[in-house]
């Protein structure tokens, strides 16, 4: 069978399984869930209001799907912290989960969980930052200079997108091809809230084929030819720790997780700068306050914008008796935005001196295993924006992508003069 005819075959099948959990979601949504209007198409405008209305109702929100949403941060923080809870069931069927996307590290509870994240965790060590650093500067510098010649450019076709593409690339040991890997990144990312139709679960399945491709002929490589490179130690230690059919997974997870999430803080922070100029210009006049301004574009517009856990055990949550396999949803951004929590929460305010970390890489032992180099990279990305063009304006409106668990601008517009 042909590759084109697999990936038909295969989005046949993804689209039946989503299909089904649509007419679900939609029957809901008509019967006025609110969790069910966050990822239904057509309803995604600003979840910001929906997730204020959850909050209104209650810390613990049911679903008609039979699940518990929650917009507390203490409930968040405590579902993603507790053993009680894992990313899938101990038993039962899953109709998310399927072979076509394999999340990997996202889809596993311990041991196995445990055993890969260790093995990858070594590329984001402290030593190795530095060797990133490096890195992110020269990559900056050459997008920015090409900026500068534009004189008007979309932030994030010309700096957000390609700036942490090149950063994975160079960690996995991949060509650059920025263009491909974005329109990949974003065809899985925007499936992460379902696929609605035949169409969708074709190009999706035609985005996972090619995604494999890719990482099919770079394993193939690497065990002949190794280099100084993730994917060279992966395979390395393939046998014991870590079986064929696991790298696959894992090396396409850590491509699209490393960029798709950074892409969208750094869209979201430059929105929200220059959406206030008196903050844009308080960033260029004491720009080493780019670390903390990237936690607060963090916890005001976190790119991953809700979590998914399900009791491994009957347990109880707030108050709330939770059944065995029963799912709860944090809402991370709702929980970053608790006023129990944060003083003025719906306000973004780059000098916030924050009482809590905010939960935008989640927490407990599935912690965004990037999340060093997502911060450097984010702040080292608005704070060179903020140096080399300090008079940079809005150059038109704002547009967002669609999706909800995933969310950032598809374009930012800007001018430098």
């Amino acid at each position: 069978m042909s590759k084109a005819a697999k990936a038909f075959e295969a989005g046949k099948f993804l689209g039946g399984v989503y299909l089904q959990r649509a007419q679900i979601l939609y029957s809901a949504r008509v019967r006025g869930d609110l969790f069910s209007r966050l990822i239904y198409p057509g309803d995604r405008t600003d979840p910001y209001e929906i997730y204020e209305q959850m909050r209104a109702i209650g810390p613990m929100l049911p679903t008609r799907l039979g699940n518990y949403t929650t917009t507390s941060y203490p409930i968040s923080h405590e579902v993603l912290r507790s053993r009680n809870f894992g990313v899938t069931p101990v038993d039962g069927e899953d109709i998310a989960h399927n072979d076509l996307l394999d999340l990997s590290l996202l889809q596993l509870n311990p041991p196995d969980h445990t055993r890969l994240r260790r093995l990858a965790a070594p590329a984001f060590t402290p030593r190795r930052m530095d060797g990133y650093r490096v890195l992110v500067e020269s990559a900056i510098s050459r997008l920015l200079d090409s900026a500068a010649n534009e004189g008007e450019f979309d932030v994030m076709a010309g700096y957000a997108a390609p700036l942490p593409i090149t950063v994975m690339t160079n960690l996995l040991g991949l060509p650059n091809d920025s263009e491909k890997f974005r329109r990949i990144g974003s065809t899985i990312a925007r499936a992460l809230d379902g696929v609605w139709s035949l169409k969708q679960a074709r190009t999706l399945a035609g985005a996972d084929a090619e995604l494999r491709e890719v990482f099919d002929e770079l394993l193939v490589r690497r065990a002949v030819e190794p280099g100084d490179d993730l994917v060279s130690a992966l395979v390395a230690e393939q046998g014991d720790k870590i079986t064929a059919a696991e790298l696959g997974p894992l090396v396409r997870l850590l491509l699209i997780a490393g960029f798709e999430t950074t892409v969208n803080a750094i869209g979201s922070g430059m929105r929200w700068l220059l959406n206030d100029r008196d903050q844009w210009e308080l960033l260029v006049k004491e720009p080493e306050r780019a670390p903390a301004v990237a936690e607060e574009v963090l916890r005001f517009e976190p790119p991953v914008q809700q979590a998914v856990r399900v009791a491994l055990t009957e347990t109880e949550v707030a108050g709330f008796p939770i059944r065995k396999n029963q799912w709860i949803i944090p809402v991370l951004a709702a929980a970053n935005r608790d006023p129990e929590v944060y003083p003025e929460p719906n306000r973004f305010d780059i000098t916030r001196e924050s009482p809590a970390e905010h939960l935008a890489f989640s927490g407990g032992i599935h912690y965004c295993l990037g999340s060093p180099l997502a911060r450097m990279e984010l702040a080292m990305a608005l704070r060179a924006l903020a140096e080399r063009f300090p008079d940079l304006r809005p150059a038109g409106p704002v547009e967002m992508r669609p999706g909800t668990t995933l969310r950032g601008p598809l374009r930012v517009p800007v001018k430098i003069n």
